[in-house]
Order: C-alpha cells, then sequence, then structure tokens
C-alpha cells in the first residue's frame, strides 16, 4: 500500500475533506493527515511515517480486531475506545484496513447525518 492510493480512497469515499490541522499545535504534527467527513474526523496517518492509520472504530469491533491481528496498537493521542490503530505491513490485509477505513467513514457520516437531519427539523 502505498499513500497515494490510500488517499485517494478516502477522498473517494464521497463528501470527503481532508486538512493538516495539528501543525498550529506543534510544528513536528505537520505530517498528520486527517480525514473528515460532516465536518469530523475519521482517520489519520502520518503523511512523512507512513507505516499506520488510526481510524474511529466502536468498542466491540475494536476488541475483535484487537483479538484478530496482533498489528492493531493504541491510537497516538486519540481515546483507545473509539479508535484504533491498525499497522501497514503486518497480518493486517490491506482489504481489511480499506475496509475499516470505509466503516469509520460510515460510524460517522451516520451519527452526524441525523444530528444535521435533526436540527433542521
Amino acid at each position: 500500500m502505498d499513500i497515494e492510493s490510500f488517499r485517494e480512497y478516502c477522498l473517494s469515499l464521497g463528501e470527503v475533506t481532508e486538512k493538516t490541522p495539528f501543525g498550529k499545535f506543534a510544528a513536528r504534527y505537520d505530517s498528520i493527515l486527517v480525514f473528515y467527513v460532516c465536518g469530523h474526523m475519521f482517520c489519520l496517518l502520518d503523511m512523512d511515517d507512513f507505516r499506520f492509520v488510526d481510524v474511529k472504530s466502536t468498542p466491540e469491533e475494536i476488541d475483535g480486531m484487537k483479538l484478530a491481528y496482533t498489528s492493531v496498537s493504541r491510537p497516538i493521542n486519540l481515546s483507545d475506545r473509539h479508535w484504533i490503530q491498525l499497522d501497514f505491513g503486518g497480518d493486517i490485509p490491506d482489504s481489511e484496513i480499506y475496509r475499516r477505513v470505509k466503516r469509520a467513514y460510515d460510524i460517522i457520516k451516520a451519527k452526524y447525518t441525523k444530528r444535521v437531519f435533526h436540527n433542521r427539523s
């Protein structure tokens, strides 16, 4: 997997934007690329150190991933109850990583699409 293919996949999910928002906190975070849907993060990675991706998930799905694969870790600076780090090049197939990214996108989109709809009522 390469970073450009991964980025293209994330952007292809629809209504996705990307930003590097953490550089304002410290220059060392300039390379953190975050993907958003409905204005909320669903996955992020380090462009200078493309070894893993952090994705939004559910506590149950995180537990399942930890049981199924050794290439999962605690996310960097995110809640480990709702986020998981997936290491590229380990025992997680690329297809599963893409599936987890899509799932993260779906979780956020469903949560905030409902909220937007209810606010309009």
